[in-house]
């Protein structure tokens, strides 16, 4: 069955048909995705029913895996799923949902803050898988930010002014941003601010997009309340809505998105409600401030 893909948002997105997850892909499957994700940014496929092991071999024919060591909270005799795995679910270890006042539930609410993933890494992702297991009676939907049309829009004069300018992504400032502060001394380290561009170069397209993420605090040389005035006023710019998709999940879904090209933001659910869903993630490319020396 050939590769159809549908286009399903206002400038990206798209439905894609003829994908059995179950079953190894073949060279030209592989392509074709690829494809998709460069043009689309976002793809969706609907009713994959697979299991882990499943979801790691379609995600392993697509690239390299980006293991999910250090990342949340959950201690390591704390995790529910292997390392080849990130568990942004509302469960613990043994598959109860957290208390409202759990820290690991309190740190899991900063992924409702537009982000793009693992940008607080020196080599931050380029896909993310996520398949939905269970999901809520209500809300829990994934939007979606198309980072190239947010760049392509800014007035020229601004588009100069953010050529070169690097920020400082961490963790840590996205959760000050919800009033989180409990961090050990450890985790502190763990989570210490790392470079990356504010504009990146996508390496299929040649297009240029704004990278943007919750994680981003500071501005390199810039004083820090400027510095996240700046960056507030450019996420409003990028998440209008001629620029957003919003995933309304069903159980079965695999929605798979460029970090490269994208920011994305979960959307709040009942507390007491299970929310069940594995993340697969490939390596991105290199740093991206190896793009200045470019």
């Amino acid at each position: 069955m050939p590769v159809v893909t549908r286009q399903i948002g206002p400038c990206f997105a798209a439905e894609v048909e003829g994908i059995d997850m179950t079953r190894p892909l073949s060279p030209d499957e592989v392509k074709a995705i690829h494809a998709g994700m460069d043009r689309y940014a976002v793809l969706v496929f609907h009713g994959q029913r697979i299991d882990d092991d499943q979801q790691l071999a379609f995600t392993k024919s697509l690239g390299e895996i980006e293991l999910a060591v250090g990342t949340s909270l959950r201690a390591p005799d704390e995790y529910r799923l292997p390392t080849t795995f990130a568990d942004v679910s509302n469960l613990d270890q043994h598959h109860k949902v957290f208390a409202r006042d759990d820290r690991r539930r309190l740190f899991a609410i900063g992924n409702r803050l537009w982000h793009s993933d693992s940008s607080f890494k020196v080599v931050p992702a380029k896909y993310s898988l996520l398949h939905a297991r269970a999901i809520p009676s209500k809300g829990g939907n994934t939007e979606f930010a198309y980072m190239p049309a947010a760049y392509d829009t800014l007035e020229a004069e601004t588009k100069a002014e953010v050529e070169d300018l690097i920020c400082e992504h961490s963790q840590i400032f996205s959760r000050q941003q919800l009033g989180f502060t409990d961090f050990t001394d450890e985790e502190r380290a763990r989570f210490k601010p790392v470079l990356q561009r504010l504009v990146r170069v996508h390496p299929g397209t040649g297009r240029k997009s704004l990278y943007l993420s919750s994680h981003a605090g500071t501005i390199v040389g810039w004083p820090v309340p400027e510095a996240r005035f700046f960056l507030r006023d450019l996420v409003e710019h990028a998440t209008q809505p001629e620029f957003v998709y919003s995933h309304k999940w069903r159980v079965g879904d695999l929605v798979m998105w460029d970090n490269r090209q994208t920011m994305h933001r979960a959307r709040p659910f009942p507390a007491h409600e299970p929310r069940d869903m594995r993340r697969t993630t490939l390596k991105g490319d290199g740093p991206t401030v190896a793009q200045v020396a470019a």
